[in-house]
């Protein structure tokens, strides 16, 4: 690497590029070509994102602007620098957003015959519904605050709307009661959503906000004031659990008292109405002691979250037509699983196909007498979770259950611990994941008595053993009794055992935090190394974050030695393509669409005899360094090609895919996509015009 970049590499802010991330998802919000209710369910997750982009990144910036002027300048960056800069960033996106909405959405749903109304636009018939509605539904989950000198804290609750209400011109004129201020919390959960749907008038179709209904009767609620103002507020803590990284204790105690700290966690952030009196909101701010830096400032509604229960009226026009699991090629429909999977591998491709191959998988493993044990690797269980109650059969049935279960991964800490605490009293080994790591490796391995000894089985996935985000994360995973590959899975289980570094231990995998940084370095080296004799060489990383500089600066250094490198980037990525003398041999892409792209897939030349591998691993610091992930070699000739066929297909793409500056790439640029061949480019581009496509280049 050249002393020039050594000293002075350019990377892309961390916190700007997220928020890039989150704009290519408000850009589905406002493609047309997306069904008009699948868009409102991209707004829903833009809101959605930015809450939890709130909760930990911001929250965590705050607390090293807290830091002392000297201990913020070792960190690099600086935070006051950084927290400034996304801020204003996050204004522009809500502005847009808020424009999208207001002059996108709402006309096509008239256009559609759908109404969104407020409490202004009701007729005489709607206002009587609404009135009777509000009596019988509403009125009685509401529990009013009055903000006076006898409270002395107000308590507000993580990402709930709240109502506030200016009580002004009373009937009785009492000095001490010419104003007052009241809260309320919007009782979404209790009321069965955010969203009333009143009655049709002929092909007409119209709908509330729970919030405007309760505005509506205001004054039914405080009829001794002829005047109520009413507002909305939100706030946003502070998600990041704070848990010691100590070897002894128990961690299922540290987790729950965390989770119990969530709730009453630093504020992040106050939405408000900009329409809110002054006096309200610095009442509000008094009796919370939230300070200025903290307020961010919205619109009317908030909690846009909640439009993933807006209401479908059966049109199914409207939305994504269905998409109903593809059979697979290679596994059987019914009967066992085990038998095909000892005759040759198999990929599995969720939600192209169905997760319910893994779930039978287990199933049958509880229930076989020649099964032994069970072991397995649980991140984000589902709520209802088909896998847990599977794995409860087999211990039940006297399997060997071991399940490591990860505590901290993030918002789903509650739902890990009801499974946890169930198998262990159904007689599982549960291991609560490692204290100083976060195991993030999506592992299961089967052991079975077969011809007097024991045959190991083993899945290993990109994707969480989770039903229902299986049913829209796209991932991919292996059925494999391959002892290259099952050997080396039962070395990692034996780590959660022994917690012995088991560095040098593994032939085939590449695992973290003990050789998967080093030996990405090493094929990455390699490619320098053929570009360096003249020889093609190139690279294909398909990833959900890039951020370890490390690994950026290498990737920087193959660019300038002739490496052709292609990255497909869905979330965060701090490298900078396309720099002259830095970069111009990169070419990074990223795509958003239906399904959450969640697959990481890396790919390397090794001079015509390619190596590809399916990883639970971004390249960020805290994959290759604080978590047990593993990346697997795909060593079956025809699941090799399958990788690359549809690798390929996202490479091609010119309908969903954004450039590194969040431009659609359509037509015009596809000339630019790695995977045409040389002889049709008409750009002067470098940036991996002639990647191989899949059949090429393979053994």
């Amino acid at each position: 690497m050249s002393e020039t970049t050594q000293a002075q590499p350019q990377l892309l802010n961390r916190e700007l590029s997220w928020l890039a991330f989150n704009r290519r998802v408000l850009q589905e919000a406002q493609n047309p070509e997306v069904p008009l209710l699948e868009r409102i369910k991209f707004l829903a997750i833009f809101s959605s994102n930015l809450d939890e982009y709130f909760k930990v990144r911001v929250a965590t910036l705050r607390r090293l602007v807290k830091l002392k002027k000297k201990t913020r300048a070792k960190l690099g960056e600086d935070p006051v620098v950084q927290l400034r800069d996304l801020l204003e960033e996050v204004g522009r996106q809500q502005q847009e957003f808020g424009d999208t909405f207001r002059n996108g959405i709402l006309p096509e749903l008239r256009a559609q015959h759908i109404h969104l109304v407020s409490e202004h636009d009701l007729t005489t018939e709607q206002r009587q519904w609404v009135d009777e509605y509000f009596r019988q539904h509403v009125q009685d989950l509401l529990s009013p605050i009055i903000l006076d000198e006898n409270l002395h804290h107000l308590f507000l609750r993580d990402q709930s709307v709240y109502l506030t209400f200016l009580l002004s011109q009373p009937e009785n004129r009492k000095k001490q009661e010419l104003e007052r201020v009241v809260v309320m919390e919007l009782p979404t959960k209790r009321h069965g959503g955010r969203f009333v749907r009143l009655p049709d008038q002929g092909e007409e179709k119209f709908v509330m906000f729970l919030d405007d209904v309760v505005r509506c009767c205001a004054r039914e609620l405080f009829p001794k004031y002829q005047k109520v103002q009413v507002h909305a507020v939100k706030l946003s803590r502070d998600a990041e659990l704070d848990i010691q990284e100590e070897v002894s204790g128990n961690m299922l105690a540290k987790i729950k008292s965390s989770l119990q700290k969530r709730e009453t966690g630093y504020p992040a952030r106050l939405l408000y109405d900009p329409a809110m009196p002054k006096e309200v909101l610095r009442a509000v701010m008094q009796k919370t002691g939230i300070g200025k830096e903290e307020l961010v400032e919205g619109s009317r509604y908030h909690n846009f979250r909640d439009f993933f229960g807006f209401p479908d009226f059966g049109l199914a026009e409207l939305q994504y037509e269905p998409m109903p699991p593809l059979p697979h090629p290679t596994l059987p429909r019914t009967g066992k699983m085990l038998p095909a999977i000892a005759e040759r591998d198999h990929l599995l491709h969720p939600p192209y196909q169905s997760f319910d191959y893994v779930t039978r998988l287990i199933t049958e493993a509880a229930q076989d007498p020649q099964v032994s044990s069970l072991s397995i690797t649980l991140y984000r269980v589902a709520g209802k979770s088909e896998v847990a109650k599977a794995l409860l059969k087999a211990a039940k049935n006297g399997k060997q259950v071991t399940v490591v279960v990860e505590l901290k991964a993030r918002f789903d800490e509650e739902s890990n611990m009801f499974w946890a605490e169930k198998l262990q009293k159904a007689g599982a080994n549960v291991i609560y994941g490692i204290p100083e790591l976060k195991v993030h490796s999506k592992l299961l391995l089967i052991t079975r008595a077969e011809d007097d000894q024991n045959r190991l089985y083993a899945y290993l996935s990109t994707g969480n053993f989770n039903e229902k985000t299986s049913e829209i994360y796209a991932d991919h995973g292996l059925f494999t009794a391959n002892p290259e590959i099952t050997r080396d899975v039962v070395e990692v289980f034996r780590y959660f055992h022994d917690r012995q570094d088991k560095t040098g231990q593994f032939h085939n995998l590449l695992v973290a935090p003990f050789e998967l940084r080093e030996k990405l370095v090493a094929l990455i080296d390699h490619e320098i190394q053929l570009a360096q004799k003249g020889k093609d060489a190139y690279i294909i990383l398909k990833l959900n974050a890039l951020q370890d500089e490390r690994m950026i600066l290498k990737l920087y250094e193959a660019s300038q030695a002739g490496v052709r490198i292609e990255l497909l980037i869905r979330g965060i990525s701090c490298l900078i393509p396309e720099l002259a003398g830095q970069s111009e041999n990169i070419q990074q892409r990223g795509m958003v669409d239906r399904f959450l792209e969640h697959g990481r897939i890396y790919v390397f030349g090794n001079g015509g005899e390619e190596k590809v591998y399916v990883a639970s691993s971004d390249w960020m610091a805290r994959n290759l360094d604080r978590r047990v992930e593993v990346a697997f070699p795909i060593l079956q000739d025809d699941l090799r090609a399958e990788v690359r066929h549809m690798l390929d297909l996202q490479r091609q793409d010119n309908v969903k895919a954004r450039d590194f500056h969040n431009r659609f790439i359509g037509p015009r640029m596809l000339p630019r996509l790695a995977s045409v061949p040389s002889s049709t480019l008409t750009t002067t581009s470098k940036a991996s015009a002639n990647l191989p496509r899949s059949g090429s280049s393979m053994h």
